[in-house]
């Protein structure tokens, strides 16, 4: 199905993700000497992106889909990755995580993505009209544009460190 267009900034903001995702499991295993720059590399893009991006989620999009009783589990399981995800982060920002936990971490956000595109996305499409998907889109645009504003700096390049 094609998306609808309110839900077009986020299935773009997946893309970026799974651009990370990709690159993570091409370098897998990730070597010693590397560990670091990944570890800031996924942190920037928690704090460039994912931050505002889960937020609008969770705001707009999970409460919205709550309403439709088939999908609460998806959204009580969607919840819980963003939960586990944001603690995964925040290890990362620490440079606590090990390369089998980068690993297993984007394996899980690039299932996640997925879920969300293939199950939560075109499920609403179908249940809510156009106007109750315009609503919700330009709600989500007010949030996504304080993600744009954030200054981000360049990720270290992997061979740096």
């Amino acid at each position: 199905m094609l998306r609808d267009k309110n839900l077009v900034p986020l299935s773009r903001q997946h893309q970026h993700a799974l651009a990370l995702c990709v690159r993570i499991e091409r370098a897998s295993p990730i070597p010693e000497s590397e560990l670091v720059a990944w570890q800031l590399e996924i942190a920037q893009h928690f704090r460039a992106e994912i931050r505002v991006h889960f937020e609008a989620e969770e705001q707009f999009v999970f409460s919205r889909a709550q309403e439709f009783v088939e999908l609460n589990p998806l959204i009580t399981e969607l919840q819980e990755d963003h939960g586990w995800m944001r603690t995964r982060f925040a290890e990362a920002e620490a440079e606590r995580l090990s390369a089998a936990e980068i690993s297993e971490f984007a394996q899980r956000l690039s299932e996640h993505i997925r879920k969300e595109e293939r199950q939560m996305f075109e499920r609403l499409q179908q249940l809510m009209s156009g106007e109750e998907l315009a609503v919700m889109g330009r709600a989500l645009e007010e949030v996504l544009k304080r993600g744009e504003q954030t200054c981000a700096l360049p990720a270290k390049d992997h061979q740096q460190r």
